[in-house]
């Protein structure tokens, strides 16, 4: 990659996609023990450390594939580490679309494992994304809702409640009754969710205007 391409890339990644602030702070977090992991966009240096210390083999990109310099940079670095990248591409604001819950859990059966999640802020999608991977393991809805905190940036009471509210859904309509997936591809009324829920104003202000998350 020329010198000239690599500074615009980094100018782009640092200060259109806010990745100055990921370059000191990180919510790196263990979703599955020695198996899957989850942190907002890693830089080249944090994603090489990462492979490191933890061994990984796969890098997951729920942003999905993106015009920016952090896309391009976390590809580059992923390829020069030997990792796999896997473009899962979910949203942060809208109800989960049953197709893309299906194929992440298709992608989870085979998954080269450790494995890394990310999304811009580490807050939302890779929340989701976590807390489906629990429910894959077997695990709760209340243990699937802990991957939406604050601890980790993320604030229920915008629009990324959504998230939220689906396992919510899962719990009061399903949950000890219906297996996860089975829920997913017979019940799941995603026009519903949307329909129903409702975010705060102030909220989706701080959430949207102040923090500018994607």
């Amino acid at each position: 990659m020329r010198a000239v391409n690599r500074a615009a890339l980094w100018t782009d990644s640092l200060f259109v996609d806010h990745a100055i602030f990921r370059t000191v702070w990180t919510n790196f977090a263990e979703v599955i023990p020695g198996r899957l992991y989850r942190s907002n966009h890693p830089t080249p240096g944090r994603l090489a450390a990462f492979a490191k210390q933890y061994r990984l083999k796969t890098l997951i990109n729920l942003r999905g594939q993106r015009r920016c310099g952090s896309d391009a940079l976390s590809r580059e670095a992923a390829a020069r580490l030997g990792l796999t990248h896997i473009d899962m591409a979910f949203e942060s604001r809208g109800a989960p679309h049953r197709d893309r819950i299906l194929r992440f859990a298709d992608i989870y059966r085979t998954l080269q494992t450790p494995a890394l999640m990310h999304c811009k802020s580490g807050a939302d999608r890779a929340g989701l994304a976590a807390g489906l991977a629990i429910l894959l393991e077997g695990g709760t809805s209340a243990q699937a809702l802990r991957q939406l905190s604050w601890r980790y940036g993320h604030f229920n009471r915008s629009r990324t409640g959504i998230l939220d509210a689906f396992f919510l859904l899962y719990a009061h309509e399903a949950e000890g009754r219906t297996p996860f997936l089975d829920w997913v591809e017979r019940d799941y009324d995603e026009e519903g969710l949307r329909r129903d829920f409702r975010s705060s104003g102030f909220a989706n202000f701080v959430n949207d205007i102040l923090l500018r998350r994607e």
